[in-house]
C-alpha cells in the first residue's frame, strides 16, 4: 500500500509569488526542509522534463538524503508535479508530488498531493514535516517587502 499525505492552505500571496518559491533554488532551500534540517540545492532546471538534485542534512546528527526527480507538469503559477526518488536503496520507490496554485479573494490557495512515499517513512511523520515546511512557505512568501 502506498503512503501519501494531502495538505491545503491559503497564502497571502499571489500564484506567482507562491509558485516562484517552489521553482527557484535558493528559495527552495530557504523553505522545504523542516526545522532541523539544512538543504543543499545541487542543481534545478524548474521547467517541464527539466530535472533537480538536492539533499536535506539533520543539523542535529549530520546525517543526509539525497534525492531528485523530474518536473512532469509545468503551469506557471497553477501547477507543478514532480517526481522524487531517494538515493538512498533502503527508501525505495519513486514519489510523485502535485502542487496546485489557484486566485482566491485571500491569496493564492494552495493543494498539494504526495504519493508514493518509501514505506520506510511514516505518512504521519511525512506529514508533519510537510506542515513545518509550509509554515516556513507562508513566512517566504506573505511578507511584502519593497526595495527602499
Amino acid at each position: 500500500m502506498s503512503n501519501s499525505v494531502s495538505l491545503h492552505r491559503i497564502l497571502k500571496a499571489t500564484p506567482e509569488k507562491v509558485f516562484r518559491a517552489f521553482t527557484q533554488a535558493s528559495a527552495i532551500a530557504s523553505w522545504l526542509p523542516p526545522y532541523g534540517f539544512i538543504c543543499t540545492v545541487d542543481h534545478l532546471k524548474a521547467e517541464k522534463g527539466g530535472t533537480f538534485k538536492m539533499a536535506f542534512e539533520n543539523f542535529s546528527t549530520g546525517n543526509s538524503h539525497s534525492f531528485g526527480g523530474t518536473y512532469i507538469e509545468f503551469k506557471p503559477g497553477e501547477l507543478l508535479k514532480y517526481t522524487d526518488k531517494f538515493d538512498d536503496p533502503n527508501l525505495p520507490g519513486e514519489m510523485t508530488t502535485s502542487v496546485s496554485l489557484r486566485q482566491t479573494i485571500a491569496g493564492t490557495e494552495i493543494k498539494i498531493l504526495q504519493e508514493g512515499i518509501p514505506a520506510a517513512i511514516p505518512a504521519e511523520m511525512c506529514y508533519l514535516g510537510w506542515q513545518e515546511s509550509l509554515e516556513k512557505l507562508a513566512k517566504l512568501v506573505e511578507p511584502v517587502i519593497p526595495d527602499a
